[in-house]
C-alpha cells in the first residue's frame, strides 16, 4: 500500500487519509508499507520531505526517547508553533508569537530511565517505540555528559537491587552535589542491601539514593542553584528539564511581568520562578507538595538580598485562591501541570490582576484557560514557545495576558 502523509499528529505520528498513522514520517512523503488497521507496517519511505534529516545520535532507530530526530530543526520549530496556533485557534484565539527557543543537545539534566538485570549483566536505557522493550543509550545525544557519567553507577545499583523479573525506574537528576537517584521497582530493603547500596552511592559519587521511598543514603547534598538562591529538592521533585530552557522560561516570565511590586506563583514548586522574581519583587508562592514548599521556604529564609518571599502550602485545584485573596497582587505567574489549571484560572479571570504570565507544558489546556481569561477582559498580548524537550512532541510556552 502506497500513501501520502499529510500532516504529523499530535504525538508525531505522520498521517495520511483514512487515517493512517505511520511514525517516522514526514508531510509530503510518499510512503510504502502493509496496512494493519490505522498503521501502517514496516513503512518504506518513496519520496523523502526536504525536511528530513539524517538523525544526530545513532540510537534514533532503536530506542523511543525521541520522536523527531528524523526532522529538520527548522520543521519542529515551525510544527510546535503551529500546533499551540492550533490549540487557540480551537478556542478562538489568536497571538503574537515570539522567536522560538530550543534547548541544545546534550543538556537534558534529569531524566527517567528503566532498567533490568539480565543474565549477562544490566539492561538500561529507554523504552522502545510502542514497547516494553528496553533501548541501551549509551551514546545519547539528549542527555547532560553528566547523565551519562552516571550510567556504570546506575548499572550497579540495578545489579545489586535489581531483579530479572521486574523492571525498576531510576530518576536522576544532576544536583551539585552529583546526581540525585529515586529508584522504583526495587528488591525490598534489607540488611545488607542498604549497606551494598550506601556503598555505592559513595563509590561513584551520587549525592543521596532513595529506594522505594526510603532514602537509603545521602553523602552530599542534592543541591540545586535557582537565581542567588540554594535549593535542596525533595527526591523526585520537578524540575525543569533542562538549563538553557529554564531560563528561557524565567526570561519570558520576567518579560511578561515587567516591573512589580508583588506577585503571587501559582503552583510554584521548589522556587524556579520565585527565587529568581524575589530579586526584584515580592512574592507570595502557593503550592500544593508540602515537602517542596518547605524547600522553598528554607532557600528563601537562607538567601541574602531577596524581597520578601512568603510560602503557602495549598491545593489549588480544590481550593483556588479567591478573587479577594488577589487584591494585594500587581502581577500573577501560573504554572500547572498538565491538566491546567480550569478553577484557579476562573477566579484569577474574577481578580483585578493586571497582567498574567501564564506557563504551560500543554497548548489544549493552556488554550482553553487562556479563553476563561479572555472571557473576562483579559488579553492575549504574546507566546513564546520554548522547545526544551528538543527531538520530542514535548512543549512548553509562556504567554503574557493583560487588562
Amino acid at each position: 500500500m502506497i500513501v501520502t502523509i499529510e500532516r504529523l499528529g499530535h504525538l508525531g505520528h505522520g498521517i495520511a487519509p483514512g487515517p493512517i498513522y505511520v511514525p517516522g514520517t514526514l508531510p509530503g512523503e510518499v510512503v510504502e508499507g502493509t496496512q494493519d488497521g490505522d498503521r501502517l507496517l514496516d513503512p518504506k519511505i518513496i519520496t523523502p520531505s526536504p525536511n528530513r534529516v539524517k538523525p544526530p545520535c545513532r540510537h534514533a532507530r532503536a530506542c523511543g526517547g525521541c520522536q523527531l530526530q528524523h526532522a529538520s530543526d527548522t520543521f519542529v520549530a515551525a510544527w510546535k508553533q503551529e500546533v499551540v496556533q492550533n490549540a487557540l485557534a480551537g478556542q478562538g484565539l489568536t497571538a503574537e508569537f515570539l522567536p522560538l527557543v530550543t534547548s541544545p543537545s546534550n543538556s537534558r539534566r534529569r531524566a527517567t530511565l528503566s532498567a533490568r538485570r539480565t543474565k549477562s549483566g544490566v539492561l538500561m536505557g529507554f523504552h522502545a517505540r510502542a514497547s516494553d522493550t528496553i533501548a541501551e543509550i549509551p551514546d545519547c545525544q539528549l542527555l547532560h555528559p553528566g547523565l551519562l557519567a552516571a550510567f556504570p553507577g546506575l548499572q550497579a545499583l540495578v545489579a545489586a537491587g535489581g531483579s530479572r523479573t521486574t523492571e525498576l525506574s531510576l530518576q536522576v537528576t544532576l544536583t551539585r552535589g552529583g546526581p540525585d537517584v529515586v529508584v522504583t521497582g526495587g528488591k525490598p530493603l534489607d540488611a545488607t542491601l542498604r549497606l551494598d547500596l550506601a556503598r555505592l552511592v559513595e563509590t561513584h559519587g551520587f549525592s543521596r539514593l532513595t529506594w522505594d521511598g526510603e532514602t537509603v543514603a545521602l553523602r552530599d547534598r542534592p543541591a540545586l542553584t535557582i537565581g542567588q538562591a540554594t535549593v535542596v529538592p525533595p527526591a523526585g521533585a520537578f524540575l525543569q528539564a533542562t538549563q538553557e530552557g529554564e531560563a528561557a522560561l524565567l526570561k519570558a516570565v520576567k518579560q511578561a511581568l515587567g516591573p512589580q511590586k508583588r506577585v503571587v506563583d501559582l503552583f510554584s514548586g521548589i522556587g524556579t520562578f520565585t527565587l529568581p522574581l524575589a530579586e526584584a519583587m515580592e512574592v507570595h508562592a502557593v503550592e500544593g507538595d508540602p515537602a517542596m514548599t518547605k524547600a522553598l521556604d528554607l532557600a528563601a529564609r537562607t538567601t541574602p538580598n531577596l524581597h520578601r518571599i512568603s510560602t503557602e502550602t495549598r491545593d489549588l485545584f480544590r481550593r483556588p485562591l479567591e478573587p479577594d485573596e488577589l487584591l494585594s497582587f500587581s502581577g500573577a505567574v501560573i504554572d500547572p501541570p498538565r491538566a491546567g489549571a480550569e478553577a484557579q484560572t476562573d477566579r484569577l479571570a474574577q481578580s483585578k490582576i493586571p497582567v498574567i504570565a501564564a506557563v504551560s507544558c500543554n497548548p489544549v489546556t493552556f488554550a482553553r484557560d487562556a479563553r476563561i481569561l479572555t472571557d473576562n477582559g483579559y488579553r492575549l498580548d504574546w507566546v513564546q514557545v520554548v522547545d526544551q524537550f528538543r527531538w520530542s512532541t514535548h512543549i512548553e510556552l509562556v504567554a503574557r495576558l493583560s487588562r
